[in-house]
């Protein structure tokens, strides 16, 4: 890197797309809405997943074909969908039970699952650990207890904050779902649900930005003009510092939307869906990572190195961040993509 005649330069390393440490292939288990004590104002698990009403054992039998087919054994079982720790015993058994085969045929070597955070009972904590479930990704949604009331989640914020600590002390890894744009929430309020939620050291987040499917309460809401969902500009902007935050963390973002579905998508009528969200978000995260460096450090800009993954999203959608980045001092020959892990940022001190 050519540094200009006469002007000190200093280096600063940050983290930036941060990969989980789980590097297993994760087979997913789709049990849409079984164990649920009701049904939220936003949810509709039967398109978003594609599984429909199909019997436990076919599920089953289906997600052992997929598992059979890798060879290597090196992957994890999920169950998700529904609130797996508040199955009906024998369902859940029978998943247990297919769960124990898998690993003792050598072909899954662990397993997730989702779950409510007001379905933890101590007896069933033990009762999975038991059977190789390692890590429980709980559907917190928001710390915030009126957006919780407001969608008719049926806990509170302090029920949520004590079930992720309940997780960790029982020997869990922690995995954390939110859901940005969700009723009653505020991007303020979505902000500090990161905060809170990394402030419990979890293993992975998820973000899951609110849509409106047909067919559900928030749909109704949205008619009627009593919900209105965040543009996307206001999601890829907030969720763009969420996951700044998150690499800061060293917290692995493991989903930035909702996983693409027919059903789902050919249901929506409102809500921020775009086929690259996850990319744009990133792009963001990046932008505002270097913007708070640059602000923090003083100084002005000389280069700027990134991990080589980063370079599919480093501009944004149709480049509309290129501007952003000149602006920053940071044009197309002062931008280098490598094999580092890390980002740098070189500045004159």
């Amino acid at each position: 890197m050519p540094q200009p005649a006469g002007v000190k330069v200093e280096k600063h390393c940050f983290p930036v797309d941060v990969r989980s440490r789980r590097a297993a292939a994760i087979v997913p288990v789709f049990l849409p809405f079984s164990g649920c004590p009701g049904r939220c104002v936003y949810c509709a698990q039967d398109r978003q997943t594609g599984a429909h009403a199909v019997r436990l054992p076919v599920i089953l039998e289906e997600a052992g074909r997929r598992v059979e087919a890798f060879s290597s054994g090196d992957c994890e079982l999920a169950f998700y969908g529904g609130t797996f720790t508040a199955l009906d015993a024998y369902e859940r058994q029978i998943c247990l039970d297919f769960l124990d085969r898998m690993r003792e045929c050598g072909l899954v070597r662990c397993a997730r699952c989702s779950t409510r955070p007001d379905a933890l009972s101590g007896t069933v904590l033990d009762e999975v650990r038991k059977h190789g479930l390692s890590l429980i990704e709980l559907g917190v949604q928001s710390f915030d207890s009126s957006a919780l009331a407001r969608s008719r989640r049926g806990y509170d914020g302090k029920t949520a904050l004590q079930s992720c600590r309940a997780v960790r002390k029982a020997g869990f890894e922690l995995g954390i779902q939110l859901l940005p744009g969700m009723p009653g929430s505020t991007p303020e309020l979505f902000l500090r649900d990161v905060d809170m939620a990394l402030a419990e050291e979890p293993s992975c987040l998820r973000f899951y930005p609110c849509l409106v499917p047909e067919g559900t309460v928030l749909a109704r809401w949205y008619r009627e003009g009593n919900y209105r969902p965040w543009p996307m500009n206001e999601t890829v902007d907030t969720l763009g510092r969420a996951l700044a935050s998150a690499w800061a963390a060293g917290v692995p973002v493991i989903r930035l939307a909702v996983a693409p579905e027919a059903a789902f998508d050919t249901s929506l009528l409102a809500g921020p869906r775009h086929p690259a969200l996850g990319a744009m978000v990133q792009a963001r995260a990046l932008l505002h990572t270097v913007e708070c460096l640059m602000r923090e450090q003083g100084g002005q800009a000389v280069h700027l190195e990134l991990p080589a993954r980063c370079q599919g999203f480093f501009y944004g959608d149709r480049g509309i961040l290129r501007r952003h980045w000149e602006r920053l001092g940071l044009g197309k020959d002062k931008v280098a993509f490598t094999s580092a892990e890390c980002g740098s940022l070189y500045l004159t001190s």
